[in-house]
């Protein structure tokens, strides 16, 4: 039972580290979705069982569509050419790092949006857009951004929730889940 309880507060730990790292446009998603399917692998799925893998597996691709969509439809709404939105997500991915190393938190969100602007704006001047269009579009690319940002963290914080219920390691469950296991075959060694 000590080992399922470190094993959860791992788990805990590596959810809160894969929600925080969508912030920085990783797949945060798909780590806490590794995390608690490594979990269910390691305590023999007593806690977690794979309804609960697929429910949230289901739930993060479901974010991952949405934000991919948000972030284009809103860019190509205002005429963005592929230079910016390529220029967006580059834009995006380095402004986060830089700007969370020097103010972490507030700075990685601050970061995506500044860095989604700028990297859109020079990928629209980049492929001669005039000035007014070039913002336009880095500002259609922020909002996108910020939607598919925010509906990614919404679904983690639900799967966060899910799976830090689900896989709680009380002690009925554990035994429950031991006495629902069939009888290993009995072993006979060759004479």
């Amino acid at each position: 039972m000590i080992l399922s309880i470190f094993l959860y507060l791992l788990l805990a730990a590596i959810l809160v580290v894969g929600l925080y790292i969508n912030l920085v446009n990783a797949p945060g998603l798909w780590v806490m979705v590794a995390a608690t399917i490594g979990f269910a692998l390691l305590t023999h799925f007593r806690f977690v069982g794979l309804y609960t893998i697929c429910a949230i597996a289901v739930l993060a691709g479901i974010a991952e569509v949405i934000d991919f969509l948000a972030s284009g439809a809103a860019a190509k709404k205002v005429g963005a050419s592929k230079a910016g939105i390529i220029g967006a997500i580059i834009g995006g991915i380095f402004g986060a790092i830089f700007l969370t190393v020097a103010v972490p938190v507030i700075g990685t969100i601050l970061g995506v949006c500044l860095g989604t602007f700028f990297g859109a704006l020079v990928g629209e001047i980049f492929v001669g857009s005039d000035l007014g269009n070039s913002l336009r579009v880095g500002v259609g690319a922020v909002k996108g951004r910020l939607l598919g940002l925010f509906t990614k963290l919404l679904f983690g914080c639900v799967i966060l929730g899910m799976v830090l219920i689900m896989a709680l390691p009380l002690p009925w469950r554990h035994k429950a889940a031991a006495r629902s296991l069939p009888p290993a075959p009995a072993t006979t060694s060759p004479r």
